[in-house]
Formats: structure tokens, sequence, C-alpha cells
């Protein structure tokens, strides 16, 4: 299964844009949201600032967009979000005296890579104001 952290994080954003006040909210209120710990929260904000796409202040509770909704795709957070460089891996040391072993991955590399290249030209269409507008439409 692939992990929810993109979810999460499009969950945060959202939950943050969604103020019009620009309130900022804390990691519990935020926690309490997406039902989840606040631990979770505030280390899936910290990469989220890393990638400035959120604005912390230090000594201060909460986060802010660090830019509009509209500028926010879901691959800038699908990047902020995901350690690895590809969505798919083939594990590690088939056995190269086995007939499928051998071959295995030259026959995923490319359908993998032209899957995770599908998926970012998706994300690369969508922003945070198009979450927005799909729930309170």
């Amino acid at each position: 299964m692939i992990n929810s952290r993109l979810a999460v994080a499009i969950h945060i954003l959202t939950l943050i844009a969604s103020r019009k006040d620009q309130v900022e909210m804390t990691s519990e209120f935020i926690a309490g949201s997406v039902n989840t710990n606040p631990v979770v929260i505030r280390r899936i904000i910290g990469m989220l600032r890393k990638a400035d796409i959120l604005k912390t202040q230090a000594g201060v509770a909460g986060a802010v967009l660090a830019r509009n909704p509209d500028q926010i795709t879901l691959l800038d957070v699908y990047r902020a979000v995901e350690p690895r460089d590809e969505l798919f891996s083939i594990h590690e040391d088939p056995n190269p005296n086995c007939p499928v072993g051998k071959r295995i991955q030259g026959s995923l590399d490319h359908i993998f890579h032209h899957a995770q290249s599908m998926m970012e030209s998706e994300l690369s269409k969508k922003t945070i104001k198009d979450i927005l507008t799909s729930m309170f439409a």
C-alpha cells in the first residue's frame, strides 16, 4: 500500500486554505481534522515548509500558506512529502540465475516510469484551489 502522506499533506493545505481569516492553526487542531497524531502533522508541516509551501514562525503556533492556493499544485505537494524519486520500486537483488529474476527489472522499468510520468502529469494539473472548489462547490 502506498502511504497516505500525500493525502494528509493535501488535507493540511486545504484546511489552512479554507480559512479565509488566515488564522494560524495549531498542529493539534489540524490533527483533529485529519484524525491523526499532532506529531505526524508537525512532521509533514516541516516537509511543506522546507519546500516553501507553508510558512511557520519560531515560537508561534500554526502555519500559513506561503503561496496562493491556485499556485500550489498537487505535484508540488507530492514532491515535498515523498522522499523517493520513484513511486514504484523493484525489489532488490532478484536471482540472476532465474530466467524471470534476471529480466524482471528491465521489463518493469519502462512500465513503472510511464506510470510515474502519467501520475505526475495529472498532479501538475490540479491545485489546492481546485480541491477547495470541488469540496465547497
